[in-house]
């Protein structure tokens, strides 16, 4: 066990919109995201369960039902594994993401559609 503060952690700049820093456990990962206004995450999906908290700021999510939602602070979403999904930062955000299984894309640092806004492999 080893308890960490943010600012210990490795900060990430992945692209000019975008920076995370996070850790993982034997079968998770948690990750702080900072997106300024405008910052988009393209289409795409996991094998991971992804619970989502905002901070502050605010993101709108899309995905291929139709479905949309904006999170505000105090709010969380759930989404589940292999579902596609995009986000738009609607104001300057600060994000938690919790993942389980730990998100080995990330870890490796083979998430492109993050870094260089292409879509991820296969998607």
């Amino acid at each position: 066990m080893k308890a960490m503060a943010w600012e210990e952690m490795e900060l990430e700049r992945l692209n000019d919109k975008i920076t995370r820093q996070m850790t993982s456990g034997a079968s998770s990962t948690v990750a702080r995201i900072e997106l300024a206004k405008g910052a988009y995450v393209p289409r795409h999906s996991h094998v991971n369960e992804q619970v989502t908290m905002i901070l502050g700021g605010c993101l709108k999510f899309f995905f291929d039902d139709g479905n949309e939602f904006v999170v505000k602070p105090g709010q969380v979403l759930v989404i589940p594994a292999h579902v596609p999904h995009a986000a738009e930062a609607l104001e300057d955000t600060i994000d938690i993401d919790f993942f389980t299984p730990r998100r080995e894309d990330w870890i490796n640092k083979q998430d492109a559609y993050l870094r260089t806004g292409e879509p991820a492999p296969g998607r």
